[in-house]
């Protein structure tokens, strides 16, 4: 999933091009090439999810095994043509993962990456600044409450409607609206400063 970064807003591409119904009927059926397409086809969609939620550390590669692990085991619930795409089936595999990683202990967490918030192309002073605004963003995210975090990486890292925010997390589609105005507006009294510097 390519992320950019740019000022204030955080730009997704449209997420992984579902995989065919054949080769996940092939990974139902064990075969290993169509469950290692299954993984790498997803494997940067979990990644993304597990780190912004949880902060990027060792246990994140534990969680994106086991949300694999259970995806595969569950796959022949999984109507390929019902409502769920394969990406939001998984993130909401993820997202209960990381809820139950949360309850049960506290977990070390590293800040992401400074290339995150690169953009191509940029003027030293540009990129000075982009880099000053994302990692405010990032330290004013840790501060959100777990639920409000959750909605907001979904909405604004991810691109998820609020339909599938709702059906990821398991809420009301009205608790998955209310949850994101929250968060953002705690964001915009937390980096208030950053953008009157603007």
């Amino acid at each position: 999933m390519d992320l950019a970064y740019t000022g204030a807003i955080a730009i997704v591409d449209d997420g992984p091009v579902e995989l065919d119904e054949q080769t996940l009927a092939r990974c139902h059926a064990g075969d290993p090439a169509a469950v290692r397409r299954f993984i790498v086809r997803y494997e940067d969609l979990v990644f993304a999810f597990l780190s912004r939620t949880l902060g990027r550390g060792a246990h994140i590669e534990d969680l994106a095994q086991e949300v694999f692990i259970r995806a595969c085991r569950a796959l022949p619930s999984f109507d390929p043509r019902g409502k769920a795409r394969v990406s939001t089936w998984l993130l909401t595999i993820a997202s209960r993962l990381a809820i139950d990683a949360r309850r049960k202990r506290h977990l070390p967490t590293s800040p992401l990456d400074a290339e995150t918030f690169a953009a191509a192309g940029a003027t030293p002073e540009t990129e000075r600044r982009r880099l000053e605004i994302g990692h405010a963003l990032e330290a004013a995210a840790r501060r959100l409450s777990d639920d409000h975090r959750d909605v907001f990486v979904l909405a604004e890292f991810h691109g998820l409607e609020m339909q599938e925010i709702a059906s990821v997390l398991g809420i009301r589609e009205s608790t998955a609206k209310t949850r994101l105005f929250r968060a953002r507006a705690h964001l915009r009294t937390l980096l208030k400063d950053v953008w009157e510097d603007e």
